[in-house]
């Protein structure tokens, strides 16, 4: 009898997939002591011996989080080559001393040049943790280059947005990208123009120009940076509110200004005319939060000296009332203001002083006096008048501000000051100096954002004695 024999089935090798991974250990000891360095945590890969191994790698590094070395502490990489001063190489018997060469192509081994010679030597592999080049924050580990992660992690594909948040999608900022435009003045005067403010926290900035005008940049404490006094800095790396400006001028007219940021304060961008203005670019990513304020508060002090000259009085005088003209619902200060102009508004051809209808002029005094003022003032400066000049029911001075004592506002070398009269209170000659202490004016219709003294102000002649008298008067605000 025949037997029914079944063939025998192939065995097919059961697939399990691959290995898991244990949790990672605690971190290790950071391999340097100050400064840069790296530590590093591992983790065991379980699995069958049918199982594939696990994907990833076993051993993780990161950035140890260290305060700065000491100032005139060695470099990691210098002390490296230091190690083998005085030793011979290969079968040459010369002592040579040796510095860092960061030209080789591998930059995490240790290249090493010979002092007073064209050489250099490669004495291995750097150290793990040792910066990869002076002007990057990547670290060599077993030999490699490692990327820094936004998340600390060498090697890591994180990646910070623009504004700052690690792996975010640039959900928390708001990119600004504007063209400034403002006109060369036709007179011919040519000078520094606030072209925008830059506030807090801002990044990625970058401000270009294509043009013989020269961009400059003033510091929240009013004070220039780059380019002020009227005098151009040379081209380079600039520390600027907590973080590094970039500044570059090439000799076809391109100057930018450029930083990753982000500031710690506010930076207001500034162009010194010398032609017409083609236009600026800027633009900078911004806090969220920090953009209703922009909105709300773009525009810096007006400088009318800066645009162009009105040659007919009439219309100037038009454009004034126009400007002012009480609005339907108006503000109860505006109307006190408003008041008040009546009562000094002259006859035709005259202003108050020669018609007599003038009150006397309320000229603050002494200590007290001058700290009350200057602590409810926005700005105190030394200003020397170049010009005076009525306009409508207004005195408009024409100032050079020698120095500022406090600003809560931006203010530039020239400026207008003005006097809501014509009575010549406070009064001021021209080609003198003054302290003046103003307050800034922002009208009920937002149309004028400029220096404004009031009646009372405290306006006295500047010298040596007054001007010491205001250096220490900023304290006495704080006990306030």
């Amino acid at each position: 009898m025949l037997g029914l024999g079944l063939a025998p089935q192939p065995r097919h090798r059961r697939q399990l997939g691959h290995g898991a991974w244990t949790h990672w250990g605690s971190w290790s000891a950071c391999s340097s002591s100050c400064g840069d360095g790296a530590s590093f945590r591992t983790r065991r890969c379980i699995r069958f011996p049918e199982e594939e191994p696990c994907k990833g790698k076993p051993r993780q590094y990161r950035v140890c989080e260290l305060d700065d070395c000491p100032a005139g502490s060695i470099p990691f990489r210098t002390i490296q080559c230091s190690l083998y001063n005085g030793k011979p190489i290969m079968e040459s018997q010369t002592q040579y001393q040796w510095v860092p060469f960061h030209g080789a192509p591998n930059l995490c081994d240790l290249n090493c040049l010979a002092v007073g010679h064209n050489f250099y030597y490669t004495f291995g592999r750097v150290l793990d943790g040792t910066r990869c080049s002076p002007e990057s924050r990547d670290l060599c580990i077993s030999g490699q280059c490692l990327r820094v992660g936004c998340d600390g992690i060498l090697g890591s594909d994180a990646q910070a947005d623009a504004c700052g948040i690690c792996n975010g999608k640039n959900e928390s900022c708001i990119f600004v990208q504007q063209v400034f435009r403002a006109a060369f003045p036709s007179s011919g005067f040519f000078g520094y123009k606030n072209v925008t403010r830059i506030p807090a926290g801002a990044r990625h900035i970058k401000v270009t120009d294509h043009s013989r005008n020269y961009l400059a940049l003033m510091n929240a404490n009013q004070r220039y940076v780059i380019n002020g006094d009227w005098a151009i800095d040379w081209p380079g790396v600039y520390e600027v509110a907590g973080t590094k400006v970039r500044y570059t001028r090439t000799a076809d007219v391109h100057e930018t200004l450029e930083t990753t940021g982000p500031t710690l304060e506010d930076l207001l961008v500034m162009v010194l005319f010398q032609e017409h203005n083609s236009g600026i670019q800027y633009q900078f990513w911004v806090p969220r939060e920090q953009f209703q304020h922009i909105q709300n508060d773009a525009s810096p002090l007006r400088q009318p000296q800066t645009r162009e000259v009105v040659e007919d009085p009439l219309w100037e005088l038009q454009h004034f009332q126009q400007a002012t003209a009480t609005p339907h619902v108006q503000n109860p200060r505006d109307a006190s203001r408003n008041r008040l102009q009546a009562e000094l508004t002259p006859a035709p051809g005259r202003t108050p002083a020669q018609s007599g209808r003038c009150r006397k002029c309320n000229t603050p005094k002494g200590k007290s006096q001058r700290i009350h003022h200057y602590c409810q003032s926005d700005f105190v400066f030394r200003a020397r008048i170049l010009e005076k000049r009525y306009i409508g029911q207004e005195t408009r001075y024409d100032v050079q501000v020698k120095h500022t004592y406090r600003n809560h506002f931006p203010i530039v070398h020239r400026e207008f000051v003005w006097v809501s009269n014509t009575c010549d209170c406070p009064l001021l000659m021209e080609r003198r100096e003054y302290v003046l202490m103003a307050r800034r004016h922002v009208n009920y219709e937002h149309t004028f954002n400029r220096i404004l003294l009031q009646h009372g102000s405290y306006a006295r002649p500047w010298s040596p004695r007054e001007d010491l008298q205001l250096r220490d008067v900023s304290k006495h605000c704080l006990q306030r």
